[in-house]
């Protein structure tokens, strides 16, 4: 269950993804500040979803999540932004996909 817990916390911190696309959206795309202020308060969103992760340690989660952000871009991108990945995009994202999981759910003895 825990692991199931994280799983869908990490899916909700993918705000961050979202956040950064609105700021982009409302600087680079000049859709303007109302997206980069929604962009802001989704990141700061990110920030809070992520202390309700089980582990006690800050860098892990982070690393972690950090595979979570490589294939969530990827996937927000190809929705988003009508991008396709290549085949190298999708083996990245696997092998990131592979790290956050062994990073976050390898038994540890102590």
């Amino acid at each position: 269950m825990l692991v199931a817990r994280s799983i869908a916390l990490f899916v909700v911190a993918l705000f961050e993804i979202g956040g950064a696309w609105l700021v982009w959206q409302g600087i680079r795309e000049h859709r303007g500040w109302i997206w980069v202020g929604a962009g802001v308060i989704a990141l700061g969103l990110y920030g809070v979803v992520a202390t309700f992760q089980t582990d006690d340690h800050f860098g892990r989660i982070l690393a972690a999540y950090g595979g979570i952000f490589v294939a969530g871009s990827i996937a927000w991108a190809l929705i988003a932004d009508g991008y396709r990945p290549d085949r190298y995009d999708l083996i990245g994202a696997a092998v990131c996909l592979a790290g956050m999981a062994t990073i976050m759910y390898a038994p540890r003895g102590g």
